[in-house]
């Protein structure tokens, strides 16, 4: 039923999807559908859950917190763009309809809260391993960074059936990992003068601001 019902709020919207014809897709009655998954609104959030679990599971299930920091990396863009690309219908559910209306704009943002702070986590680790220790405000404004591309990118791969979802986790790699790994070993940019920016190194618990 909740594949059904993904399928039809994906292709329908969600005010002009009607729990009849997610019965009918389902195969199942009507009154089954309330039964089993509430009202309309209760049925959405059910499928908002569905697919933040399993786009989670697509990226925790790839990550070896043994690996390296870059690895690690590579393998969590590669699993979640490899769910974008193959749960189409879900991400336009997870993403471009719940974060436009309440109360699912809430349900939402508290799993995207979730999701940064286990990014930022990683990247904690990953900078302890190189015995730095950054601020947690600045691990946050990094996990907001990717995560904001990362849907971002999404979206893209969603409105180009001929991109490859691998060829899309590649474009952030490169674009993030380039920067983030001389961040890593303490790097960063600072403004020395007007239209001028050069290299400079941040010290441990000191922000880039």
């Amino acid at each position: 039923m909740l594949e059904a019902a993904v399928r039809v709020f994906a292709e329908r919207g969600f005010h002009a999807a009607t729990m009849d014809e997610v019965a009918e897709r389902a195969g199942v009655s009507k009154p089954m559908v309330y039964a089993y998954l509430g009202t309309k609104d209760e049925l959405f959030v059910a499928c908002l859950r569905r697919e933040a679990g399993r786009l989670l599971a697509s990226v925790a299930g790839v990550v070896d917190p043994q690996l390296p920091p870059d690895e690690q990396l590579w393998r969590g863009l590669r699993g979640f763009f490899s769910y974008v690309g193959s749960n189409r219908d879900g991400w336009a559910v997870l993403f471009r309809q719940a974060r436009t209306r309440e109360p699912f704009a809430g349900e939402l943002a508290r799993m995207r809260r979730g999701m940064v702070a286990v990014i930022a986590e990683k990247l904690a680790d990953a900078l302890r391993s190189r015995g730095r220790d950054v601020p947690a405000d600045e691990l946050q404004a990094m996990a907001l960074a990717l995560v904001g591309a990362g849907e971002a990118l999404a979206d893209r791969l969603v409105d180009t059936p001929h991109e490859e979802p691998e060829r899309t986790a590649t474009r952030l790699m490169n674009a993030i990992w380039l920067g983030a790994e001389r961040q890593l070993d303490g790097e960063v940019w600072k403004p020395v003068g007007e239209g001028r920016l050069t290299q400079g190194r941040l010290p441990d618990n000191e922000t880039a601001a």
